[in-house]
């Protein structure tokens, strides 16, 4: 999706200034205390070693990663962090999933409804459009740097089964299913590419244009997402 974008957003993270590095590291811990109740071994259990990974890649330190698979694993006390899912839909056909990690689920519902609601959407059933599957994105200056061409890298990970491999504005993006994901991503790093993302994400099976009408409250709806602490991620079906 052009202007606010999965690429935008993990710049975003990366690029945080001091004042909000908290609030990204509560995040953070949040996901790595989630995945880790499936098992505190990040070779052993893929969710984890994204989270893990995602956490070093904004600086959130080694204590922190580690206590929070400590909480996950029930090593350590304190408030029970929730995953929950809000489906809606938004001006043009858009649909949503936001993904909230919190000890409140309370004001987390609220909050995501009134997002919602004064950007003219509302909740309703749309996860049937999404499949969960393991998303890896790398930057166009990868390739090039690397001599790496799209078609010739696009052969080769046929041969490790990926899903999906699109072509977009800022690089590329390669679906594999989940159980997939850490191997792919290995072989990409063993010839010498720097991934940008690497994550369990919710993909859409149709997707939609942006609106030119509600381009700007769209993406400010999502800049409001991206801001809120119990929101951990968020799936539309925008193009």
């Amino acid at each position: 999706m052009s202007g606010h974008s999965k690429w935008a957003t993990t710049h975003r993270q990366k690029e945080l200034v001091d004042a909000k590095r908290g609030a990204i590291f509560t995040k953070f811990a949040n996901i790595i205390t989630i995945a880790a109740r499936k098992g505190g071994d990040p070779n052993a259990n893929p969710s984890l070693r994204a989270a893990v990974d995602r956490a070093r890649d904004v600086s959130m330190p080694k204590d922190n990663i580690e206590r929070a698979i400590k909480k996950g694993t029930g090593e350590l006390g304190g408030a029970i962090v929730e995953e929950l899912f809000y489906e809606g839909v938004l001006p043009g056909g858009i649909q949503v999933v936001v993904k909230c990690l919190t000890d409140n689920k309370n004001r987390s519902g609220s909050t995501v409804r009134h997002l919602f609601t004064k950007n003219g959407g509302s909740f309703g059933a749309v996860l049937w459009n999404f499949s969960q599957l393991g998303v890896i994105r790398i930057a166009n200056e990868q390739l090039s740097e690397k001599k790496i061409s799209y078609e010739g890298l696009e052969l080769e990970l046929i041969d490790h089964n990926i899903v999906d491999f699109q072509k977009e504005e800022e690089g590329i993006v390669i679906c594999t299913e989940v159980k997939d994901l850490q191997t792919v991503k290995d072989f990409l790093e063993g010839k010498g590419l720097k991934i940008e993302s690497a994550e369990i994400e919710y993909v859409a099976k149709e997707k939609v244009a942006n609106p030119a009408d509600d381009k700007q409250k769209i993406e400010k709806f999502m800049e409001e997402l991206d801001d809120n602490e119990d929101v951990n991620d968020y799936y539309t079906n925008l193009l």
